[in-house]
């Protein structure tokens, strides 16, 4: 086991989400699956019960507790992207699959995880300070899934 570990919980789809993840991500993949070796109270001898992966180099286990708590904004995957279509790619997997829009590059998964997909181009022009990161900021304000040539223009001026 790594020492430090994003642990995220699910109702009872940690394998289908890590799969997902594995498959859509790059540095990503499926680990081991644990199931329960008794009945517990969300479920019974034999369920999935965690499920080691990766995502996007990251270390996480998946753990199948049931409805008790919720994913909320307050924890995100930032992914940053290199190029248009590769936050395409990344965006419409997620919103794709059952996940939703949200604004300024972030969006939710089906199971309810917060994703920012995020152009590096963005986050140049933001560490660039003045007023190079204040219209790329505006631009970015307007936008759901972060479109590069906008920003891209916005830097310029």
């Amino acid at each position: 086991m790594e020492k430090n570990t994003i642990c995220l919980w699910f109702d009872k789809d940690a394998e289908d989400a890590a799969r997902f993840y594995a498959q859509t991500f790059s540095d990503s993949a499926v680990k081991a699956v644990h199931r329960a070796p008794s009945d517990y109270p969300s479920g019974k001898e034999g369920d999935v019960l965690t499920v080691d992966f990766t995502v996007a180099g990251l270390p996480c286990i998946g753990l199948n507790g049931g409805t008790t708590f919720r994913h909320s904004e307050a924890f995100s995957f930032q992914i940053a992207t290199d190029d248009q279509e590769e936050t395409d790619r990344y965006w419409n997997a997620i919103v794709g699959n059952g996940g939703r829009e949200s604004a300024c590059g972030w969006c939710k998964d089906k199971w309810g995880i917060s994703w920012q997909i995020t152009p590096r181009v963005l986050t140049d022009a933001m560490a660039a300070g003045g007023a190079e990161a204040k219209r790329a900021f505006a631009a970015m304000m307007k936008m759901k899934k972060i479109d590069v040539a906008t920003i891209e223009a916005a830097r310029r001026g």
